[in-house]
């Protein structure tokens, strides 16, 4: 794996302003943004409303528009006090897709999220859904594209479907090592809509970006992905959320840190609190002792992609036998068959090497979807 840093800067579809304008004049404008979707210092409606379009309304994702709500949190419709347009939120309703009613209030829909890259961040499952949502209503979706800095690399098995939810919504790996604009071109080509629907999509590209460009985010993209190192962290720690282990939810270090009160040998040691963004973390004000994986260098992080040493390390601490795992592991990591591999006691690379043919397989059926040079 080649990784290249930043030469010339790269520039965000958002910024390609000569690009998309031309295809908004006249019309009425819906945004699908959050507090991710800056245009350089300016957001993106914003700019908008200064140049005059006619945004009529904004849809929000998970942890709402201005990207403080607690993950899954029920984030409630309501105005956007600086612009006074309505936000219509997308987890306002038990759909995750908006009504028929918001749906005709415009004619075309500009979507600009920054995502990180995994099945199982939630922002292109409400991509996916908003593709839909147009495809149905005959409605034309612009997505301003922006890099992936997870890009860099394919790793995990592909998700096997009857363990489909909110937090595995397509048939790929867990790091799919793809942007949000290419993922999208791909539901399309594989007519991964329901019933073969197409979705009018037109993607705007970044540029001076390939898959191997190790792009800095400029504003951390939810709450608990507070740093770069925890963006790159997030496809190994993640599973923790469906087992007892804090991974340092209510700390400064979320997805950097993971223990419980009942581990045993560990000389590190934190204590979840309750924080904006952590309202209530597992293990609230419980003294939790564990590992602290922040001194990881980016390159060892970026060397062993996922990572279930830190997991089997918790199951084996613990010792909880079946107590460890929720049916939410399931849905997290795609299959059945890792948590099956973990109680026989096999290692991160035997279970690692039993989804690398999933790994393969995903690689040549995206290929004709990506933009960029791999």
């Amino acid at each position: 794996m080649v990784c290249s840093a930043q030469t010339k800067p790269v520039a965000v579809g958002a910024e390609a302003t000569n690009e998309y304008f031309p295809l908004l004049k006249g019309k009425r404008i819906a945004v699908l943004s959050n507090h991710t979707g800056m245009v350089g210092n300016e957001h993106l409606v914003d700019l908008l409303k200064r140049k005059d379009f006619n945004v009529v309304c904004i849809f929000s994702p998970e942890h709402g528009f201005r990207g403080n709500a607690d993950a899954g949190e029920h984030v409630s419709s309501s105005v956007d006090e600086k612009t006074g347009i309505p936000i219509l939120s997308l987890y306002d309703g038990d759909t995750g897709k908006p009504s028929v009613k918001s749906m005709s209030l415009f004619d075309v829909l500009v979507f600009d999220l920054q995502d990180v890259g995994l099945r199982f961040y939630t922002y292109y499952a409400t991509m996916v859904r908003m593709m839909d949502a147009c495809a149905e209503s005959q409605k034309k979706m612009i997505i301003l594209d922006r890099p992936n800095p997870n890009g860099h690399y394919v790793d995990g098995p592909i998700l096997d479907m009857k363990y489909k939810s909110g937090v595995g919504w397509l048939p790929i790996p867990v790091v799919h090592g793809m942007t949000l604009g290419e993922l999208a071109m791909m539901v399309n080509g594989e007519k991964w809509l329901p019933e073969g629907r197409i979705c009018d999509i037109s993607v705007i590209k970044c540029k001076n970006y390939t898959h191997q460009t190790m792009y800095q985010l400029p504003i951390p993209p939810s709450p608990n992905l507070p740093t770069m190192k925890a963006v790159y962290m997030y496809p190994s720690t993640c599973y923790f959320e469906a087992t007892p282990v804090s991974l340092g939810r209510g700390t400064d270090k979320p997805f950097l840190v993971y223990g419980h009160p009942n581990m045993l040998s560990y000389s590190f040691s934190f204590t979840p609190r309750s924080i904006p963004g952590a309202k209530n973390p597992p293990q609230l004000n419980k003294i939790c002792y564990g590992v602290d994986l922040s001194n990881l260098s980016d390159s060892d992080i970026w060397k062993k992609g996922v990572d279930l040493t830190y997991l089997i390390d918790a199951y084996t601490n613990l010792n909880m036998g079946d107590h460890f795992f929720r049916s939410f592991f399931e849905k997290l990591i795609g299959v059945s068959y890792v948590r099956k591999m973990i109680k026989e006691g096999c290692s991160a690379d035997e279970i690692k090497k039993k989804w690398s043919d999933d790994v393969e397989k995903f690689k040549k059926q995206r290929a004709p979807y990506l933009l960029y040079q791999e």
